[in-house]
């Protein structure tokens, strides 16, 4: 009987461990895409836009605003999917709406 309980236990302590890993990973992927979607809307702005525009700082004000705020994370994705495959002149004109606050 003692080992059923052990065992039980160790299951449950597997289990446990188990949704936290899945967790983390989840979340390490949300951090790794916002940071990634971040990186590539201040390099287009700097390639399209501004060529002295400070890429670093701008990719770091986006990612830490996305991560305080889910409505700024949803932004930067809406932003992020209406850049791709798009030249800079429509990209300027089709996303200044989506991209506004990310970017100046």
């Amino acid at each position: 009987m003692a080992q059923r309980v052990l065992k039980g236990s160790a299951m449950k302590n597997l289990l446990l461990a188990l949704s936290f890993l899945g967790l983390s990973t989840a979340l390490g992927c949300t951090a790794v895409d916002r940071a990634t979607d971040c990186q590539q809307i201040c390099t287009r702005y700097k390639d399209c836009i501004d060529s002295a525009y400070n890429v670093s700082a701008c990719t770091t004000r986006c990612r830490d605003n996305a991560a305080n705020s889910e409505s700024s994370d949803q932004r930067v994705d809406q932003c992020e999917n209406c850049l791709d495959d798009r030249s800079c002149s429509s990209a300027v004109w089709s996303c200044a709406a989506e991209c506004a606050g990310i970017v100046p």
